[in-house]
């Protein structure tokens, strides 16, 4: 038996020994901290995090390690109500900042979710914005001033523009008036403060901010407020350049306006993020839908730079190419997403691109300087209008290189089969209505459109990821029925048009969907091959599965949920994001496989994630609920 001097220095040599085998985990430094310095990860919006702590062999220990809660409620004095929480995060210093759906701009400890300060702007005073949606925005940009090393936060709250000191949340004194701009100021025609807003964060590049706006697409009448992209000086918030979405008289892209309708349609709006090639100083603006969404009769023509994926010079401001993806649009299909700025190899050589995903579900893939279609995009024949007065443009634009990411057009055969009942019914409400291919126009009779309003890809848009070359999107696969919005003698439309109030109903039984599931996929698209390489179902629907209808019928493992958010791709190898139903998800960026889920209750995922690492930790964030009460932040690590 040993003795205990004997057993002491056994003891000594094991614990030598550990204390080897620990020593380089013990001296090594700590991990670095990752930022996530603006909206889209990176100013190329590729939505792509480069940490792999987390990876897909680990994933599925996820816990969550923190939350935060908006507390934003409905205002019975100014009559608002909060919308979704939609926001994505950024993190910069070791600090986390938003904007909530109230237009507030909170700083967050990205490690504990604790609140260091908020800024109220005050946006629910002029009122409910009249986009249907409630108080939606999804957030802000950060800018260094090198002359004081400074850190500011911009934030585009409805009409103004405000520059916020980052260590304090207080407006900055010397930029605008007392740290805001009227962005109100310098447009054509006076525009009424309640119809412009914003939603989506401004670009910073260098020392300008550029941004757009936000119209609602059921504001219908003349002058109503214009779409122009204006750039400011990020000290002063004097103005710098403007690029008008519709030319005016004299201007390029003015020809395409018939009935000198330039001189009085408004929209043509940047509402989606924008992105920017840094080093080349080119900005791209997805820019959306003229005034009105359904009916063209009063603006004959292409109508530049509407529905377009533009190429303006940053530092000025002019045009450096175009690609206009819609010709004379009648549908809403207005790109809705950052445009993606990727490296690609094609036939064997390496390619700067710009990647812009639609709401019709193509994927167009442009040189990033020249403009040149770097995938196939044909003009094809599309369905005549027989609306009065309206002359539809006779072709459209097709990528014809690479796969749709979702089902276009609407026949017969895809009225729900859930059960038969269900699809007698469903056959029944679409005879009412006018089916076509993509592209068919609104008509009198009610038209069924797929993909709708809201996609196809939507304002979430795709995350890249530059070791594969694939991108990955989620996309709705749900319908929309639209009429022609006819004006009058003095161009209005009446306050509730067909397209508020239609005549058929696209859901049976209590919103049943009309259509056969899924109702949204998650893609992975290859874009260096050109192929798809998955394509399944994303999310569910618990309410529809749960419907007394279908009691006893044999359901899809998953319906699929119609959600606007997109997600995130990480060097860890996997996909993550929500569905728009009551779950986080993290799946196999390979094969697409499920790895792990985090149920969220009755609060949906509303948000766009991203991820960082704080501390020596990898999170990964998203913003759920909304409309009112309950929305929150949820962030998960290890």
């Amino acid at each position: 038996m040993p003795t205990i001097r004997q057993r002491i220095r056994f003891s000594g040599r094991i614990a030598g020994a550990v204390l080897a085998l620990l020593s380089p985990v013990l001296l090594a430094a700590p991990l670095p901290d990752v930022e996530w310095p603006v909206y889209g990860g990176d100013p190329g919006s590729q939505k792509y995090s480069p940490l792999a702590d987390v990876n897909r062999d680990n994933v599925a220990g996820l816990r969550l390690a923190w939350s935060w809660e908006t507390g934003e409620q409905p205002n019975r004095e100014f009559v608002t109500s909060p919308g979704m929480f939609q926001a994505t995060p950024v993190v910069v210093d070791g600090v986390m900042y938003l904007s909530t759906p109230y237009n507030r701009v909170v700083a967050l400890d990205p490690a504990t979710g604790r609140e260091l300060w908020t800024y109220d702007p005050g946006a629910y005073r002029a009122g409910q914005p009249p986009n249907g949606t409630g108080f939606v925005h999804r957030g802000v940009a950060l800018w260094r001033d090198a002359a004081s090393g400074k850190l500011r936060v911009f934030m585009n709250s409805r009409d103004r523009l405000l520059q916020l000191d980052a260590a304090t949340g207080t407006l900055v004194g010397g930029f605008g008036e007392q740290g805001a701009v009227n962005l109100l100021d310098g447009l054509q025609w006076p525009v009424n403060p309640r119809h412009y807003t914003n939603t989506s964060p401004p670009l910073v590049w260098r020392d300008l901010v550029i941004l757009g706006n936000g119209v609602a697409d059921r504001l219908v009448y003349p002058r109503d407020p214009p779409g122009d992209v204006r750039a400011f000086d990020a000290r002063t918030g004097k103005p710098v350049w403007s690029f008008h979405t519709v030319p005016r008289a004299g201007e390029a892209g003015a020809e395409t306006w018939g009935k000198n309708a330039n001189t009085r349609t408004g929209h043509a709006n940047v509402w989606a993020p924008m992105s920017v090639d840094e080093a080349r100083g080119l900005v791209y603006l997805p820019v959306g839908t003229p005034s009105n969404d359904f009916y063209g009769g009063n603006r004959p023509g292409s109508n530049l730079y509407a529905d377009s994926l533009v190429c303006l010079d940053a530092a000025t401001g002019k045009r450096v190419w175009h690609q206009q993806l819609i010709h004379h649009g009648l549908w809403d299909y207005d790109p809705p997403a950052a445009p993606a700025l990727v490296t690609l190899t094609l036939d064997g050589r390496r390619v700067d691109a710009v990647v812009q995903l639609t709401k019709q579900g193509f994927v167009f893939v442009f040189d990033r300087v020249t403009g040149k279609p770097l995938y196939p995009v044909e003009e094809r024949p599309v369905p005549p209008s027989d609306a009065p007065g309206e002359s539809a443009w006779p072709t459209q634009p097709f990528s014809t290189g690479l796969p749709p990411l979702v089902p276009q057009g609407v026949t017969l055969e895809d009225a729900t089969d859930l059960t038969p009942e269900l699809h007698a019914e469903a056959v029944a409400v679409l005879q009412k209505a006018r089916l076509g291919p993509l592209f068919t126009p609104p008509s009198q009779q009610g038209t069924v459109q797929r993909p709708g309003l809201i996609g196809g890809a939507t304002w979430g848009g795709g995350a890249f990821d530059p070791d594969t070359g694939v991108i990955y999107a989620k996309v709705n696969n749900s319908p929309e029925i639209i009429y022609p919005d006819l004006t009058d003698a003095e161009g209005n439309v009446p306050e509730v048009g067909p397209n508020d109030a239609p005549a058929i109903s696209l859901y049976l039984k209590h919103r049943i969907p009309v259509l056969k599931p899924p109702y949204a996929f998650l893609d992975a698209l290859d874009l260096n091959a050109g192929r798809m390489l998955w394509q399944l179902p994303f999310g569910d629907d618990a309410r529809i599965r749960a419907h007394r209808a279908l009691a006893g019928a044999r359901l899809p493992a998953k319906l699929g949920a119609v959600g606007s958010a997109g997600v995130l791709v990480t060097k860890g190898g996997f996909v993550f994001g929500g569905g728009g139903d009551t779950a986080v998800h993290a799946v196999d960026a390979r094969t697409g496989a499920d790895l792990w889920s985090y149920p969220t209750g009755e609060l949906k995922t509303n948000g766009t994630p991203m991820s960082y690492r704080v501390g020596g930790r990898q999170f990964l964030v998203i913003a759920v609920g909304g409309p009112g009460p309950g929305a929150r932040l949820l962030a998960f690590s290890l």
